[in-house]
């Protein structure tokens, strides 16, 4: 029988002791067999310490993954916000509409309270719209997971906001505002009045001759060129004012709405349509209205922002 030799200074000797057997009798070989003892005090203060250090570092990396996790989204305080929809008033709601302006959604005149109301909702579909989820105008389990997902501090812009310049005559701030609503009610945009017309994204009047658009953009009288309007981001829309603005189908008259939608779609970036009955064709008839989108222009908005 053989044992283990003995340990040198600063050698690791195990905590245990083993002894070596060989077995005889075996034909041309041999076989080794390993006895264990019973462990020693020192082996079991020995193992003890190294569960000790193997726990304590499993709850430092499970705190650590905890941290990670509740610091992943600075956008978390809307899980308790599921279900939310209209009428509801839950603490919390305000910072829904702060999230909401911030990323282009509100504008900075909403109601800053914990009041779910129609504007809320309707802008929660627009959301929704916009990220192809399910539209509900609620607060459902998907549409929050999509709000706390990190993302691009650059705001998505489809609130706009239009102002007028100053003299603008109340019959056409009424149509202009209508034309608006049926962009909005057919599209993922919404839109609403700035307080002040310098702070709009969107600025509209009237103005004739060369009014100060350039040369190229003067107007040039009655049963010319009615109105123009400029591509994003530029937001300026003008009447010519020399030309006979009606509200409705007046004989003579051109239609201040009917204008107002079709330059509407050049503010959104729609081009001029071929399609028959479009409110983007270039043509302005005289004593007629078209105060609804029709499917080409619906499309073309949807394609243009694949919405």
């Amino acid at each position: 029988m053989s044992t283990l030799p003995p340990s040198f200074p600063g050698y690791y000797v195990p905590p245990f002791s083993m002894k070596f057997r060989v077995l005889h009798n075996i034909p041309k070989t041999k076989a080794i067999s390993l006895q264990w003892h019973h462990p020693s005090t020192l082996y079991l203060f020995a193992i003890t310490a190294l569960l000790f250090i193997l726990l304590s570092l499993l709850s430092y990396a499970k705190a650590s993954e905890t941290h990670n996790n509740k610091t992943s989204s600075p956008f978390e305080f809307l899980d308790h916000l599921k279900g939310c929809h209209k009428g509801d008033k839950v603490q919390g709601i305000q910072d829904l509409k702060k999230y909401l302006e911030k990323f282009g959604y509100l504008n900075g005149n909403t109601n800053n309270d914990d009041y779910f109301d129609d504007e809320l909702e309707s802008t929660i579909k627009t959301y929704q719209i916009n990220y192809h989820l399910k539209i509900t105008g609620t607060l459902d389990a998907k549409t929050v997971s999509k709000m706390e997902m990190p993302r691009c501090g650059v705001p998505d812009t489809y609130h706009l906001t239009y102002g007028f310049l100053q003299g603008t005559p109340s019959e056409a701030v009424g149509a202009v505002a209508r034309a608006f609503a049926t962009w909005q009610g057919n599209t993922h945009f919404t839109f609403s009045q700035a307080q002040s017309f310098e702070s709009a994204d969107l600025k509209i009047g009237f103005g004739r001759g060369d009014h100060g658009d350039g040369a190229n953009n003067a107007f040039d009288g009655p049963g010319k060129t009615a109105a123009h309007a400029f591509w994003p981001t530029d937001g300026r829309f003008h009447y010519d004012a020399d030309e006979t603005w009606v509200v409705g189908a007046v004989p003579g008259g051109v239609d201040l709405e009917t204008v107002a939608l079709h330059e509407i779609g050049h503010l959104l970036g729609l081009g001029h349509s071929s399609v028959p009955g479009a409110i983007m064709l270039p043509e302005i008839l005289i004593g007629v209205t078209r105060q609804s989108l029709h499917a080409d222009d619906i499309q073309g908005i949807r394609a243009l922002y694949n919405t």
